[in-house]
C-alpha cells in the first residue's frame, strides 16, 4: 500500500492557494525562500512538446505526484492564506508517443519512501505586476524540506492536530531551456487538463512564455485547488455528455479516475 493511499480524505480547503516547486531552501534570507510563477493552459500538448524540441529543451524526468494539504480543523491556515503540503513523488515513465526528439534520458529515480514537506506563505499580491484578468505573477514565501520517512511526517502533523483537507495528483515532466537558465518549466498532466508552470525570475518567465507562444494575458496565478473548484462549478451546469471528466463528480479531491 502506498503512503498516499493511507492518507484519509477530509473536507476540501476552499481555494487552496498553492502550486508546486522543487527547491529545498531553508536559508533565513527571504529572497532565497520565494517563488515567482505562473501557470499556462496547454491546449495542444503535442504542439508544445514539438516547440520544446525546437528550442532544444533538456528533459529532466517525469514523476507522479500525490499532494496532500494539511490544515487545522477550523481551517486557520486557509484563512490566513498559508499552505502546508506533503508531496509524495514516484518516477513515471514518459509515454513514447509524447516524447520530443531532443529529450534526454531522466536522471536517477527518487526515494519512494521520502516525502517533501512544503510551507507557503500568503500570496504577496501588492508586488505582482498586473495584466488583463488580474495580477500577473504569483509571488509568495516558500520553504521546503525533504523528509526520508514520510510515514513519520504524517504522524507528526496529525499529532499536532493538523488534518488532511485536500488531495490532488498529477504527472509532472520538467524541462529547461538551454539559453534561459533563470526559469524552470513543468508540464503538468492533471485530472482537469494540461498546464505548463513557469517558475523563476519575472523576466525569465516572460521570455520563456513568449518563446512558447504565450502572452501575459494567458497567465494564470490560481492554484490547482482553485482551478479544480472552478472546473467543478463550470461543468455542473453542462450536460453529462459535454463534461470533461471531473474525477469522481462530487469528489472533494482532484484525483484521476484511473492511473495514466
Amino acid at each position: 500500500m502506498r503512503l498516499s493511499d493511507k492518507m484519509p480524505r477530509r473536507e476540501v480547503c476552499r481555494a487552496p492557494k498553492a502550486a508546486a516547486s522543487r527547491r529545498t531552501s531553508l536559508e533565513p534570507n527571504p529572497k532565497h525562500n520565494e517563488e515567482t510563477e505562473v501557470k499556462l493552459r496547454v491546449a495542444d500538448r503535442q504542439g508544445l512538446l514539438r516547440q520544446l524540441a525546437r528550442l532544444q529543451a533538456s528533459y529532466h524526468g517525469r514523476v507522479h505526484e500525490m499532494n496532500t494539504l494539511y490544515d487545522t480543523p477550523d481551517g486557520a491556515l486557509r484563512r490566513e492564506g498559508k499552505l502546508l503540503r506533503i508531496r509524495v513523488e514516484r518516477p513515471a515513465e514518459r509515454p513514447q508517443n509524447r516524447t520530443p526528439n531532443s529529450a534526454k534520458a531522466p536522471g536517477a529515480g527518487r526515494d519512494n519512501h521520502a516525502a517533501l514537506l512544503t510551507f507557503k506563505g500568503p500570496v504577496r499580491r501588492g508586488e505582482s505586476g498586473k495584466s488583463r484578468g488580474g495580477h500577473r505573477y504569483k509571488i509568495r514565501e516558500e520553504r521546503e524540506v525533504r523528509v526520508p520517512d514520510g510515514e513519520v511526517l504524517v504522524r507528526i502533523l496529525e499529532a499536532l492536530g493538523l488534518r488532511p483537507c485536500f488531495r490532488y495528483e498529477k504527472y509532472r515532466s520538467t524541462y529547461r531551456l538551454p539559453r534561459l537558465s533563470g526559469v524552470e518549466l513543468d508540464l503538468d498532466e492533471t485530472p482537469i487538463g494540461d498546464f505548463l508552470e513557469a517558475e523563476g525570475s519575472r523576466g525569465a518567465v516572460d521570455r520563456a512564455a513568449a518563446l512558447l507562444g504565450y502572452r501575459p494575458a494567458d497567465y494564470i496565478n490560481k492554484s490547482y485547488g482553485e482551478l479544480f473548484l472552478d472546473e467543478a462549478r463550470g461543468t455542473a451546469l453542462t450536460s453529462p455528455s459535454k463534461r470533461r471528466g471531473i474525477p469522481g463528480e462530487g469528489s472533494r479531491d482532484m484525483l484521476f479516475r484511473s492511473k495514466k
